[in-house]
């Protein structure tokens, strides 16, 4: 069995990431595939914009936050990425939390729960799945799109439609055998830098 991190990317205030990043963790752990499902806010991480002196590729960490994040990082076996759209991309601080790492992502899979208006945060999607194979991600083709998400909160909880719950079970399963999959190479790799 497996960890399973939610990323939380949205970090201004108003945001909706959190209600999304609940009912996501509530459906990772039903779904059973992994041994522990953990929902990391990055709001709460607070990294600043990039820091560090030395290449991630180093993994000299030189800041207290680098090596809190890097040990985050390290100890989850695969990702889901709760992400807004803003302005036909994904957000600043989700770029800046992958950017301060290397080691840490390679061979770990990623399923993207995006979510905004009409497009449901499909174009963020795509273009985030350039970043995370530079990393060594394997980024899904399952994936959760949220349409008009603030229609689908009801005192302060997602209620989904039949397509959300079915598309995030597609995802779940494919994670799960994904991150089967990408075992051997993770431990090929040795530890990861924490």
């Amino acid at each position: 069995m497996a960890k399973l991190e939610i990323i939380v990317a949205s970090t201004r205030p108003g945001r909706i990431g959190p209600v999304v990043a609940d009912w996501v963790a509530a459906l990772a752990a039903e779904h059973g595939g992994f041994s522990e499902v953990e929902v990391v806010d990055l709001a709460e991480v607070n990294l600043p914009f990039m820091n560090e002196p030395n290449h991630p590729r180093l993994a000299r960490y030189v800041h207290q936050h680098t090596r809190d994040w890097s040990a985050k990082v390290s100890e989850a076996d695969a990702f889901v990425f709760v992400m807004p759209e803003y302005n036909y991309g994904y957000n600043a601080e989700l770029k800046n939390a992958i950017d301060y790492l290397h080691h840490e992502w390679k061979y770990k899979p990623v399923g993207l729960v995006s979510y905004g208006g009409v497009s449901a945060g499909t174009r963020a999607a795509q273009m985030i799945k350039q970043v995370v194979t530079t990393v060594k991600m394997t980024p899904l083709f399952e994936a959760v799109s949220i349409p008009f998400v603030h229609e689908l909160v009801e005192d302060g909880q997602l209620r989904p439609n039949e397509v959300m719950t079915a598309s995030a079970k597609a995802m779940f399963d494919e994670l799960t055998r994904v991150t089967e999959a990408l075992r051997g190479l993770r431990a090929a790799d040795g530890p990861q830098a924490a």
